[in-house]
């Protein structure tokens, strides 16, 4: 091969608005040469840097920016559900309209296939509860039907699916997980949270008191062509990098078996879940597994459950419904023994924790393990949604960053003032008090809770309202849009343990860029969600383009 065949692709990105996201000038080109950022400035400097023979991009008007981080999502769940039965609350506002859909779905359904379905929200339903075994009967005799809840951490069986899991009246009740019951113990349908391991089979995967079981067994090929679709949302999305924040032996074998077969086009950090940290540390797996395109993150920790399904921890109840707690994971000993586990080993925590109280266990273990052990070990509040402006000052001391979704606060926000009061639903997802202290949150999807939007996720993060329109908290807790965007690149970025690699434009740094056809720092707040991405690189080659 000839020294000119062997010469790598350069690139020169110019024409339009350039964030680097990295320092205050404002460039005017980016010079790439293979997969690497070689210069980022003026445009006489960026043409010199790369000599003769490179190909010329020409943003036309449209603004270049680091490739967006989504620093918590769920990409095999995303690829999983997108393949169910959407009963969303635009689709089924109310639980005839869900057994409706059911009933459609399945008479399309070759007999003993079961039926699944995924989003429906039980707070935004006029019945303000879950459906039921009964309610789910309704649709289909004989074939398993289950519904998952938006928030992922749990759903509904029909008796058929019951009796397939083998939950009946004499389940015991298990720690972590909450079994709906009828006034005489019988099952009513619902697995929340721990509970969720009985709904993956007697060879699935199990996590014990670690998590609500995300993972239901694929069938032979399903698990690639879920990563697929998963995989070309984010690409569209501009999305170049991510984080798994669930991960056991099923995403694992999916992300090694598309990195073997060189389809593995976006970065994917692994969030593992923490029943795997004996093996991940007996292993010694905390370094890179695929180079820049697949790694170990650190370790996905929960301390409580989910606001949208009233499993977050209150101890003192919830507004209007006190006999309703919530739950803990893991003992406050417990939590603080996994998190210095992780700490001696040198891996990065994320661990889950919404209401002010498990936020607060959180913060106390690894202030613990901190002062304990005199060094610091990355840790982040994963969605981190009600902190006390004391907790946020006390994260901000000890360096721990939390990762948020906004949409969530436009999304559900209606739901958490119902369900913890104005005074404390006011403050859901205070980003803009942690970057007034100097820690900018990592901004995420939580995909499929919600879509990998980043511009609707920025736009969020400066409006600040519910989806009825209500306003969340003063201004001193809404992000700027050149903030958010950082928070969606290079805080994000920082999150996921890739800082030194991609969010910002800098020389040296992945060439991982996405061209949008509007400035999103100069738009109308309004309209940042609408803003088109056109196109999208990884490594310096073109992963994504717009029809």
């Amino acid at each position: 091969m000839s020294a000119a065949a062997a010469r790598p692709a350069r690139i020169l990105f110019a024409g339009g608005p350039i964030h680097p996201v990295a320092g205050p000038d404002l460039p005017e080109a980016v010079a790439v040469v293979g997969d690497t950022i070689l210069e980022v400035g003026s445009l006489p400097d960026c043409r010199d840097a790369l000599g003769r023979g490179y190909q010329e991009v020409d943003l036309a008007g449209a603004t270049l920016i680091p490739g967006f981080v989504d620093a918590h999502c769920h990409p095999l769940m995303l690829g999983q559900t997108s393949t169910w039965v959407d009963v969303s609350p635009a689709r089924a506002p109310d639980i005839p309209a869900i057994i409706k859909l059911l009933r459609q779905h399945a008479a399309l359904l070759p007999p003993g296939t079961p039926l699944r379905a995924y989003g429906y929200n039980h707070r935004a339903l006029p019945e303000r509860r879950h459906p039921t075994a009964a309610d789910l009967d309704q649709a289909t005799a004989g074939r398993e039907i289950y519904v998952m809840n938006q928030s992922g951490h749990g759903g509904v069986l029909n008796t058929a699916g019951l009796a397939r899991c083998g939950i009946t009246v004499s389940t015991p009740d298990i720690t972590g997980g909450h079994i709906g019951r009828h006034a005489d113990g019988r099952p009513d349908g619902l697995i929340m949270d721990a509970a969720c391991d009985l709904l993956t089979g007697a060879d699935g995967v199990k996590l014990g008191r670690h998590g609500p079981n995300l993972h239901l067994p694929p069938a032979p090929g399903e698990a690639a062509r879920w990563l697929d679709n998963a995989q070309r949302a984010f690409l569209a999305a501009g999305v170049t990098s991510l984080v798994d924040a669930q991960v056991s032996r099923r995403e694992l074998t999916a992300y090694t078996a598309a990195l073997a077969a060189g389809q593995l086009q976006v970065r994917v950090g692994l969030r593992v879940i923490s029943s795997y940290l004996p093996e991940l540390t007996g292993l010694g797996l905390t370094r890179p597994l695929g180079g820049d395109l697949l790694d170990v993150t650190g370790v996905k920790i929960y301390a409580d459950g989910t606001l949208g399904g009233w499993t977050a921890w209150f101890p003192c109840g919830y507004h209007g419904e006190e006999q309703t707690t919530g739950l803990l994971y893991h003992t406050p000993q417990e939590l603080a023994d996994i998190i210095a586990g992780a700490h001696l080993a040198g891996l990065a925590t994320g661990t889950h924790a919404q209401s002010p109280d498990a936020i607060g266990l959180v913060v106390d273990a690894i202030e613990q393990v901190q002062a304990r052990l005199g060094y610091q070990v990355r840790h982040t509040v994963e969605h981190c949604g009600l902190p006390t402006p004391e907790l946020v000052r006390r994260m901000a001391r000890a360096g721990i960053q939390p990762v948020m979704q906004p949409a969530h606060h436009a999304s559900f926000g209606d739901g958490v003032l119902a369900a913890v009061g104005e005074e404390l639903g006011q403050r859901y997802n205070p980003a803009g008090d942690y970057a007034a202290l100097g820690l900018l949150p990592a901004l995420s999807s939580d995909a499929p809770v919600t879509p990998p939007d980043p511009l609707g996720a920025i736009q969020a993060a400066i409006a600040r309202t519910t989806g009825a329109g209500v306003p969340l908290g003063g201004s001193q807790l809404r992000l700027d849009p050149a903030t958010a965007l950082a928070a969606h690149t290079i805080a994000a970025a920082r999150a996921a343990g890739k800082a030194s690699r991609v969010g910002s434009l800098e020389p040296g740094k992945l060439a991982d860029l996405t061209i949008l056809e509007t400035d999103p720092v100069t738009a109308a707040p309004q309209h940042l969600g609408s803003i088109q991405v056109t196109q999208t690189w990884i490594g310096g080659t073109l992963r994504y383009q717009r029809s």
